[in-house]
Formats: structure tokens, sequence, C-alpha cells
């Protein structure tokens, strides 16, 4: 039997879990403090509704497909936008959620891509222009809070179009012309070139990449113009990148991502797009590259409780403990010299000796792991020291 993972898909334990956890908080509280509510969403839903009205983007191509007993055919979710078709049905508007959970496509891997991954979403159905910025300045604080050095790339679709129409581009190749014409954060310039002159238009990589005042003819650059304006307003600083088009080809004004320099990758991205008749914006923020680039450091059980024959104590010492927010792992039954052997693998701040001496005097032994410090303190020292 095997037992080892498919490949695209990881074991988390121990500080790495709960470094996921600490990150996967962060973005919660500032959802909320922006007024974000949570949703919850099935991970497996109908393959048809899963491909939408999308079905040739890259990301609805690589979607894992299954069947049931029913023989219905199914597929995992590959991303949250698409099932907001079903649940801000009858919202009052502007309506605010997030969500943060496991996507899945199987696509290829590479640094920060697996087939199972945390996205990290914010939503607005019912947005403006003003709801784009508040996104990205929710997004700035947050990596500001990670202590990530990013930059913030923008653009707008009606932009690219409008350019591919003056280029008389034929509609029918559109949606592939703009995929690659996206690679160009990817691939150098010959290559795409290369790949666009298969379609006729190779001529485009040189337009894509002048500078931004030659964008200033094109009728929906003041669009892209309004959000750098509402950005500084907000204290953002953002730039224009105009052959960011993002994979997905439901979005239908402003795109914008978030880049690491350190790992050459999007943290975060997102867009504008319609549910429906209305307009909304959303941001996705993907938890494995920004796991690899924090220097956050997972939550430990901070005490180690040992009982050298002193178990009643023990309990009881390690449950006062616990009622002030401390938290304990207490080790019963075993020799001092394995209890810290455990002490040491798990890389506990600190380990309480609980004995007979101990008992009698209503003072215990705490050792500060790092430093190989002791010092005998009472329960309300101990307290005051860790809680």
């Amino acid at each position: 039997m095997k037992t080892n993972t498919v490949k695209g898909f990881k074991d988390f334990i121990g500080l790495d879990a709960s470094k996921r956890e600490l990150i996967t908080n962060l973005f919660r509280k500032n959802f909320e403090l922006y007024g974000f509510g949570p949703t919850e969403t099935p991970i497996i839903e109908f393959e048809e509704f899963v491909k939408g009205e999308n079905p040739n983007d890259d990301a609805v191509r690589d979607i894992f497909k299954l069947t049931d007993r029913g023989k219905r055919s199914l597929a995992l979710r590959y991303e949250f936008t698409f099932q907001l078709k079903r649940i801000a049905k009858d919202q009052k508007l502007p309506f605010k959620r997030y969500q943060i959970g496991y996507n899945f496509r199987d696509e290829p891997i590479r640094v920060a891509r697996t087939r199972q991954f945390i996205q990290a979403d914010c939503d607005i159905v019912g947005s403006d222009l003003d709801s784009e910025a508040e996104l990205l300045k929710m997004s700035n604080r947050i990596f500001n809070e990670l202590e990530i050095p990013i930059k913030i790339y923008i653009n707008n679709r009606k932009l690219v179009n409008e350019i591919l129409v003056t280029e008389k581009v034929p509609e029918k190749i559109r949606d592939q012309v703009i995929r690659e014409i996206d690679k160009l954060d990817k691939l150098s310039k010959a290559d795409v070139a290369n790949n666009l002159k298969k379609l006729g238009f190779e001529r485009l990589v040189n337009i894509f990449t002048k500078p931004e005042k030659s964008f200033e003819k094109y009728n929906y650059y003041s669009e892209v113009k309004e959000l750098k304006k509402a950005c500084k307003a907000l204290g953002v600083v953002v730039e224009f990148r105009p052959y960011l088009s993002r994979g997905f080809s439901y979005y239908n004004g402003s795109v914008f991502e978030i880049w690491s320099k350190k790992l050459g990758v999007s943290l975060c991205g997102g867009g504008s797009y319609k549910i429906g008749k209305v307009q909304a914006t959303g941001i996705s923020f993907g938890l494995e590259p920004i796991f690899l680039l924090s220097s956050a450091v997972g939550k430990r059980t901070k005490l180690c409780v040992i009982s050298i024959g002193e178990d009643k104590e023990s309990a009881r010492i390690s449950e006062s403990f616990r009622d002030n927010g401390i938290s304990v792992d207490l080790i019963l039954n075993k020799g001092t010299k394995k209890a810290m052997e455990y002490a040491n693998a798990a890389k506990f701040p600190y380990v309480l000796f609980v004995g007979s001496r101990g008992v009698k005097e209503k003072k215990f032994t705490l050792k500060e792991m790092d430093s190989g410090k002791e010092r005998d303190l009472n329960e309300e020292g101990i307290i005051r020291r860790l809680g």
C-alpha cells in the first residue's frame, strides 16, 4: 500500500501547520476589519456549473473531474468566484464576503504552485472603483503585517480589448491572444512574440511593452488613471502593467496582481467582473507562496509540565495554567530523561518539573529551554511570567 502523498499534494504538521494557521487568521482578521463576512461553499459541484461560461480558461481546463454513485458528472472546486452566482442571489448589495479554504487544479507543479492549495478570497458584489482601491489598500495592510515587500500591478481589460480592436485582432481569437500577452511577466518578449506569430499578431508584444505615456491615446486608459488616483488617495502605491490580463476571461474592467520580487511569482490577484447583471470585484490571496515568503513563526505549545511522581498535582497545576491562557502539554508516566528528550524534540520554550519537593514547598523548577536557565517559582509567579 502506497502511503506517500500524491504529486502536488502535501502534509503540513507542527510548526508549519501552525504558521499556515497564523497567516490565515491574519487574513480573516483583516477581512473582517474591512467589513467582509464569512461564507462556506462546497468543494464538490456539478461539472457543468464549475466549467460555467468560460470552459476554455486554463484553470477551468485543469479541473479535477469525478463521478458519484449516481453517475453524475462532478468536479472539485478550482476557485471561489463562480460560486457567487448562487450565493449572491437575493443578497442586499453591496454583498461583501470572504472565504478561506482549499481549491484544486490538475496543473503543472512549480515553486509555490501545488494541486491542492488554500486561497483566501474577498469579493464585493455591487462594487465601484472605490471598492477596487479599498481592496488594494486592505491587501497592502496584510502584506505590511506579514513584512513581505510587494509590488502592486494594475491594468484594465477594457483597455486591453480596445487595443486589440484597434489592431484588428479578430474576436474569435482575442481570448487566445490575451492569454499569450499575459505571459509577458513569465516569458521573454521573444518567446511571447513567437507564440503570437502563429496567430499573426507578434507586433502586439511591442505595443504592450511601451511606456505608460503611449497608452494615454486610448479611451479606457482613463479608468486606469482613475484607479491610480483612488489608490494614491488611500496611500497605496500601484504600477501600471499594460500586458496584465489575468487568466480568467470573465474579467470586464480593472485587473490587479501583487508580486514578490524575491519569489518571482504572484502572491495575490483579482479584478472586476459581472455576477448576473451586477458589477463585482474581488481579490484572492494564495497561501502557498505567502507561506514560503513569510518569516512568521508558528505558535508552539508554551509549556511542557513533567510529572516526577506527582501526577495528581501536575494535572491540577496544568489546568490552572490553562485557565489562565497558557498552553500546556502534560507528561505523565515517563522518566525524566525520556520526557526531556520529547521536550527538546517538540521545541517547547519552557519546561516545568513537578516533584515531591516542589509540591511540599509550593515552588516548582521552571526551565527556559533556549538559555538553559532554571528558577524556582510558585504557581502565581509562573502564571505572571508565562501568561
